[in-house]
């Protein structure tokens, strides 16, 4: 008996020394793509597939198959390409003739145009209307769009250089305004700025979440990682993560944020709980790794990358033959 209550005692502290340890979070594989640049990535649930949005086409990854299609769709600058009308399409940000184009999810033939503002960027579909709200970088707006009637259908002046945008799904939009460090709180139905809140200590802010069970925003700085009050805009917690963030993720049911550091090579693991946020892990993953997306059900993170060189006074350039879909798991 005294072996034996020794040998749970043992197993609690194994398990409850696991639980602090944080999770366990790894790169578990790499998936070969085409040569050339990319911006945002996103995960198509009902096709089990990941499509990420590079300078003339979309490409996507079946992970079903393991077959990859380096241009399932073109693109012209493509920014932001994800699944809409129940997955029957996707929609494409192109920042060379400022259009968002939808096409045939199955097969990528070409839908139909629609014009936006100037530079549009990210986009995310509003839950509560069925709006897709499209961010124009260049223009400082946001051009809304019925993606069922593939029709533009207002636009919400904003003002500065606009990057990613979360929605609460109950009308409110947080759109991060870069070159102001701010958050600006959109009302869609009423089509105006409600308020703006200012990210303290904050450099460039570009993907940005919301963990709806804290009503929290998670906002990605260089180097920062700033968490910030839904309601109020009260800055509640700045975690230190890598360098060259370009993204954000969260994970409702798991209630944790990813962050990719593309200049670092490290992904942030933030938890979430009780009206806090916390850095879990830091995990390792290469250079060039800035943008992402998850698939909660199964628990994976996906990184697009490529190895990069530097040149003095110009932009990096990514060496060919290096371009992976990072997977990142547990």
């Amino acid at each position: 008996m005294i072996r034996a209550a020794a040998l749970a005692g043992l197993t609690a502290l194994a398990a409850s020394t696991a639980s602090a340890a944080g999770p366990g979070y790894h790169l578990a594989d790499r998936i070969a793509g085409p040569d050339g640049g990319w911006d945002y990535a996103s995960y198509d649930a009902a096709r089990d597939r990941v499509l990420v949005a590079r300078t003339d086409a979309v490409t996507a990854f079946d992970l079903k198959t393991g077959k990859m299609i380096p241009a399932f769709a073109p693109a012209t600058r493509g920014h932001a390409a994800l699944p809409v009308n129940g997955g029957a399409e996707v929609v494409i940000t192109n920042g060379v003739g400022n259009t968002a184009a939808f096409v045939n999810a199955d097969t990528g033939a070409p839908v139909a145009t629609v014009a936006t503002g100037d530079g549009p960027d990210d986009a995310i579909v509003d839950p509560k209307t069925g709006l897709l709200l499209v961010m124009d970088h260049r223009a400082g707006d946001i051009t809304l769009i019925d993606p069922k009637a593939h029709k533009a259908v207002g636009t919400i002046p904003v003002g500065g250089t606009l990057e990613a945008a979360a929605v609460d799904g109950k009308g409110r939009a947080f759109v991060n305004v870069e070159d102001k460090n701010q958050i600006a709180v959109v009302d869609i139905g009423a089509r105006t700025v409600t308020a703006r809140y200012a990210l303290t200590g904050c450099e460039g802010p570009t993907g940005i979440a919301y963990a709806a069970q804290d009503r929290l925003l998670i906002s990605a700085c260089d180097g920062l990682a700033e968490v910030v009050s839904a309601d109020t805009g009260k800055v509640v917690r700045q975690i230190k993560i890598g360098d060259g963030a370009d993204g954000v993720a969260y994970d409702a049911r798991r209630k944790l944020a990813f962050v990719p550091a593309g200049r670092d090579g490290t992904l942030a693991v933030i938890a979430f709980n009780h009206g806090d946020a916390h850095l879990v892990q830091s995990v390792p993953t290469q250079k060039g790794a800035r943008t992402l997306a998850i698939d909660p059900e199964h628990n994976r993170v996906f990184l697009p990358s490529a190895e990069y060189v530097l040149s003095a006074g110009a932009r990096p350039t990514p060496v060919a033959g290096t371009f992976h879909l990072l997977v990142v798991g547990e």
